[in-house]
This record gives structure tokens, sequence and C-alpha cells, in this order.
């Protein structure tokens, strides 16, 4: 594994994993997305708050395609959301399924229960239920559970690429391997190392013994789909970094693409998604087959 590029001084990770404090401007961000969010759920078809488990924060969301234009069934983007698995929500990204559910997908928006309530392991077999849930019944809802991509930013990145290499018929046996065809993700974190060691992060209560098993950079790499790893350009070493060590070790057949993307910071890089004249956004089309699927 690649090292890391400091020796783990305690104020110099504060300085790279803290986006907060490197984006003065960030609660702009997090205003608009509440409010963007929120006229989705007011105009768009959707199925809220529905329940994949029992435990406290397992809901989603479902936003129908608004028209079908490959096959009987819609193609599934899976959005998983950021906030270092201890802040935000789903109903703070609703915004994310407009562009999407007019061009031919079906949109499902997970929730997930908040360190340090629960643990990060304990979150990733929360979206892993989210996921058997979606494969189960999105058909009820237009969507075609053969062909599911999950997008994911920040926390949510990690958790799109522990998602793509699970073993999905360890977790149950009527799972396909394939369950997860592709993933995107958006200045995702692959080792935890230096999460654990971050003094602002300790809430997460990462334990040395949880790294291994929740970094997908520790992983074996999935044995099928694609992984997209992208962040924005202005991002601190670390997170460019962590971009790049997932396609170091996964190898590029299996992440053909990983790139920083000029002029974004850790929040405007989401807001790129949804943008339809942006290459994220043509990079998430393609994984879910409404393009041109992403070159090697």
């Amino acid at each position: 594994m690649a090292p890391l590029a400091s020796d783990l001084n305690p104020q110099w990770l504060d300085r790279m994993y803290n986006n907060r404090l490197r984006v003065p401007g960030h609660a702009a961000h997090f205003t608009r997305w509440a409010a963007d969010s929120q006229s989705v759920r007011e105009g768009l078809p959707c199925h809220l708050n529905l329940a994949y488990g029992s435990g406290s924060g397992e809901t989603l969301d479902v936003f129908p395609a608004a028209k079908n234009t490959i096959g009987d069934k819609a193609p599934v983007l899976v959005f998983v959301h950021g906030g270092y698995w201890r802040s935000l929500d789903k109903a703070d990204h609703s915004f994310i399924a407009p562009e999407f559910t007019q061009t031919g997908a079906c949109v499902v928006v997970l929730n997930y229960a908040l360190c340090p309530a629960v643990s990060i392991p304990g979150i990733v077999q929360q979206v892993v239920a989210a996921l058997a849930w979606t494969w189960r019944h999105v058909a009820d809802f237009g969507g075609d559970p053969h062909r599911i991509t999950v997008v994911g930013h920040s926390a949510g990145g990690h958790l799109a690429a522990m998602l793509l290499a699970t073993d999905w018929p360890a977790q149950a046996a009527d799972l396909p391997p394939d369950l997860v065809k592709n993933a995107l993700s958006i200045s995702g974190l692959y080792d935890l190392e230096p999460v654990r060691l971050t003094p602002f992060l300790n809430e997460l209560n990462l334990t040395p013994e949880q790294v291994s098993p929740a970094s997908p950079a520790r992983l074996p790499g999935p044995q099928q789909g694609l992984l997209c790893s992208v962040a924005g350009g202005d991002e601190s070493e670390e997170f460019l970094r962590q971009n790049q060590l997932i396609q170091q070790v996964w190898g590029i057949d299996t992440v053909p693409v990983c790139e920083a993307l000029p002029g974004l910071n850790h929040f405007s890089v989401l807001e790129a998604l949804v943008e339809p004249s942006h290459r994220l956004h043509h990079l998430a089309l393609g994984l879910l087959g409404l393009e041109k699927a992403p070159g090697r």
C-alpha cells in the first residue's frame, strides 16, 4: 500500500481532513442542498421514508424514472450521502434525483444511523441491507434490479466502494454476486487509518481492529464491476492521495477512471454531479448505461 504523505502529525491530519475548515463557505452549500432537496420532494413523484430495516435511520427514498429509455425497467442509481459517517441526512440530498430521473434512471437515496451511536462497520452493514432491499424491491418502482449503480460522496464514497467489494451471496442466498454493477466514488476515503488518527474525528470511535475490514484499499478488489474515483482538484493532499490510492491497489482494470476535477472543492464537486454539462455527470450516466460507458 502506498505510504502516507506525512508522519501522521495530529495537527497536519486535522488540516488535511477537516473540509469544513478548508472551505469557509461550506455552510452555503449545505443550505442550498437542503432547500433544493425540499423543492424536489415537493415537486417530483417520490416514495419517502421506506424502511429497509428496523433500526434507527434505516430508511430510503425512491424517485422513479420520469421516462424509460432502455428496456422495460430503468437503471437504478443508489446515492449514499457523506458527512464523515456522523452528520447529514438523505433529506439533504434529494437534489441529486431530478437530473437522473429525467434522463431515465430510478434514483434511490439512502439514510443510515450516524456515529457515535453506531460504528463505521455497523454503517457498512446498514447500507448492505439497504442494497439488498433495493435489489428485492426496486422493480416495484420501475427500477431494474439487474442494473444497480452506487454513487457516494465523501463518507458515502467510502461506502460505495465497500458495496462494490461486498460478497453478496455471503449476505443472503438470493443475492447475486454482481448485485452492484458499478460504483462512482466522489471524494471517497479508502484507507481509514489516517481517519482513526485525526483528532477532530475522535468521536467516530474507530478502533485499530476495525480499520482493515472497513477500508476498501485494504480489501481484495471486487471480482466484477467498475469503480470510478474522482475528487475535487482543490481538495487537500490527503484526499487527492486517497483518490489515487484505490486505483493503485485495485488496479486500472477495476478503477479505469481516477481524476481530480479542476476548480472544485470537497462540496462543489458533489454539485458537479448534477450539472448536465459536467464530465462528472456524464461519468455517472455512462455507469448507468444511459451514455457510453467510461473508457479505460
